[in-house]
């Protein structure tokens, strides 16, 4: 295990600067050996893969960003909780992905979130493009069975194809469901909007008992109904949170490949996933289509990705005894 602060720590300082030292989700010790697992929580782990875009490249290079944009720990003045206080967590690096070859890098993926989940540690991955979702799901799915779904995105990626191609960042939750990884009356998606999927996919999501809250509904049911709601729909179970960012309005997470204006504000959105991950039994997190745009804090929609990590975390914590 590899201590980035511990340059620092000599010194007898509790922390280092952003911009030093070696670069792990915010300065969380490091390593790529399940072995090293045994008391930990929580494993970061970073996919960066964009091969399955359907149109601005450009994520592949999010997990570094997030990292780069993540900061350190400290008491959440809203929450009055330390999530790094109260859960071990690491950076356990990135997936071996493969450029060019989206089969052997999905492999390597679920290898790499299958290796923590038997550790018996929560996976949190950090994307790449949204199709990293199924072999993140399949590598939870293993171990629990069929997951409950909480998807935050514009879209629905529910397609049976995108541009005549099955695996896409456009399909992972049909084939998710089709595959039986995911129930679909376990599944509910919120911020839908815009002018994809037709009716083909939105009938399909109907039969397999799939509920959506388009982004009318969070406009006006509010964002703590929208989550209500939520959490009666996926109950008791296992829960995989998956977080797309263009699920954002553009104005506050301009980096994505597919942006969709009159989308989520970030108060709702972080409020969003802190809840959920506070009231329901989450077994994984992902946030994926973030495409930097500037360097560390001053990449606003990394910075806002590094955000829904730590909310997510604090919600993890708050629900652990």
């Amino acid at each position: 295990m590899i201590d980035p602060l511990e340059r620092w720590r000599e010194l007898g300082l509790p922390d280092k600067p952003d911009y030093a030292g070696l670069l792990t989700y915010a300065g969380m010790p490091y390593t790529q050996q399940a072995g090293e697992l045994d008391g930990v929580d929580v494993a970061i782990v970073g996919a960066p893969t964009d091969d399955l875009v359907s149109d601005r490249p450009g994520t592949r290079f999010g997990p570094r960003a997030i990292r780069a944009a993540s900061c350190p720990p400290g008491p959440h003045l809203e929450a009055r909780i330390d999530a790094f206080e109260k859960l071990s967590v690491v950076d356990f690096g990135d997936a071996a992905v493969v450029p060019a070859d989206p089969q052997r890098t999905h492999a390597e993926i679920e290898r790499t979130v299958g290796e923590v989940v038997a550790a018996g540690v929560l996976p949190v991955i950090l994307g790449g493009d949204h199709s990293i979702t199924e072999p993140n799901v399949r590598a939870l799915a293993a171990r629990h069975g069929a997951v409950g779904l909480v998807h935050l995105d514009t879209h629905t990626d529910t397609g049976s194809e995108v541009f005549g191609v099955e695996v896409s960042h456009g399909t992972p939750m049909y084939r998710l469901v089709r595959d039986g990884h995911v129930a679909g009356s376990r599944y509910v998606q919120i911020g839908l909007r815009g002018y994809w999927p037709g009716e083909t996919e939105l009938s399909w999501q109907r039969e397999h008992g799939i509920t959506s809250f388009f982004m009318h509904d969070v406009r006006d049911l509010g964002i703590r109904e929208v989550v209500e709601r939520t959490v009666e729909r996926v109950g008791a179970g296992p829960v995989f949170l998956t977080v797309d960012v263009d699920v954002l309005d553009p104005s506050v997470a301009p980096g994505t490949g597919t942006p969709e204006p009159g989308g989520m504000t970030s108060v709702d959105l972080l409020w969003a996933c802190r809840e959920l991950a506070r009231r329901l039994d989450l077994v994984g997190v992902d946030v994926v289509e973030v495409i930097p745009t500037a360097v560390g804090s001053a990449d606003v929609t990394a910075l806002v990705a590094d955000r829904i990590v730590r909310e997510a975390l604090t919600g993890i914590a708050l629900r652990r005894p």
